[in-house]
């Protein structure tokens, strides 16, 4: 990497034109996913046209959901040009756009019933939640805890809930889910203010349906990595954040005073 002093672009001007935060920035560049081909006298980095090309590029890929680490690999393929990244790029976005179209047209139909007051089904549920909802883990979840206090108060709240509750309930964990998968990308640490608030956010969800300690938040995130379908749901995203939504969990409830290794469903 060369030291100029002719102007480049900053960190900061990059970040403000692309519309991602300056950590992020300096994140890819030490992953090598895209780095600033020349610094400073002062050794800031500068960004190049062709550098800020390639920013646009990493973020139309990230934007298909595709994970940082595969999008080095497709980044780096010398065999695509870039007519054959942005045609790539528009059949992901295109696969893209189709899911969702199919998941606003389930949840229109469900806003045209005349149902918003009665009580949902499991399969009602499940139409809402999506693929990636089994109505098959609640037999489950009540053969294994249906017997506590904890799971008749879950299942008062659960069945308490409207089409209109659910329908938050899934537009809120998505943009939780979301919110974990940026900060996991951007290389932000267990322990870090940020990656405790995650963990707030994502104690805030659970409280949803059954009341929730940091403790028993704590034995929950276990079955992010002891339970494989937990473990896809996250890792589908990007891998290894199941390992990262545990560990984040984990460090805020040290924070707080609670060991995880001895954690206790109280």
């Amino acid at each position: 990497m060369s030291v100029k002093d002719e102007p480049g672009m900053t960190v900061g001007q990059v970040a403000e034109l692309v519309g991602v935060s300056v950590r992020t920035l300096h994140h890819w560049d030490e992953i090598g996913l895209a780095v600033p081909s020349a610094r400073s006298s002062a050794d800031h980095r500068l960004y190049s046209e062709s550098d800020v090309h390639r920013l646009e590029m990493v973020l139309v890929y990230r934007e298909t959901g595709m994970p940082l680490s595969i999008i080095a690999e497709v980044l780096g393929d010398s065999a695509l040009g870039e007519r054959e990244h942005l045609k790539q790029q528009r059949k992901l976005l295109v696969a893209r756009i189709s899911h969702l179209q199919q998941r606003i047209s389930a949840v229109d139909q469900l806003l045209r019933e005349n149902g918003m007051g009665r009580k949902l089904t499991s399969a009602q549920r499940a139409e809402i939640l999506g693929t990636g909802w089994d109505p098959a883990w609640e037999d489950e979840a009540e053969e294994r805890w249906g017997h506590t206090e904890d799971w008749k108060q879950s299942k008062r709240k659960v069945d308490a809930m409207t089409r209109h509750d659910w329908m938050m309930a899934n537009r809120d964990v998505a943009v939780l889910e979301e919110a974990l998968t940026e900060a996991f990308q951007s290389g932000i640490e267990p322990g870090t203010d940020r990656a405790n608030e995650l963990a707030e956010l994502h104690r805030e969800w659970l409280q949803t349906y059954v009341d929730t300690s940091i403790s028993k938040q704590v034995l929950m995130a276990r079955l992010y990595t002891e339970d494989p379908r937990f473990q896809s749901h996250y890792d589908d995203r990007a891998p290894g954040l199941a390992r990262w939504v545990r560990d984040i969990v984990e460090a805020n409830a040290r924070a707080n005073g609670v060991d995880p290794d001895t954690a206790e469903w109280v």
